[in-house]
């Protein structure tokens, strides 16, 4: 998987390509630490449109984005979700805890 930060203040945006599972929990680590301690970022949108595959444990890592984010007062959602991944957090109930667009 590749991760890409950009921004477009007050939002960052981290899209994602290729399988996102526990291979990749350090580059998505990576990708969101400098996010948490920007003041100036307030929503992280992770997109999604370039998955096509995501396991157990990138929902936990997505949980963990949610817990560090949420404890900074910033926002997360997630973007670009579709097929084999809509269904995965569909089935997990994600749209509970996350906006998915």
């Amino acid at each position: 998987m590749q991760a890409t930060v950009t921004k477009d203040l007050p939002k960052a945006t981290i899209k994602l390509n290729g399988r996102f599972d526990f291979n990749t929990h350090r580059d998505f680590r990576a990708a969101y630490e400098a996010l948490i301690v920007d003041e100036a970022v307030k929503v992280v949108t992770v997109d999604f449109a370039g998955v096509d595959y995501l396991d157990s444990s990138a929902l936990g890592m997505l949980l963990m984005l949610r817990d560090k984010m949420g404890g900074v007062n910033k926002d997360v959602a997630l973007t670009g979700v579709q097929g084999n991944v809509k269904q995965v957090l569909d089935i997990a109930n994600f749209s509970k805890l996350f906006r998915i667009a």
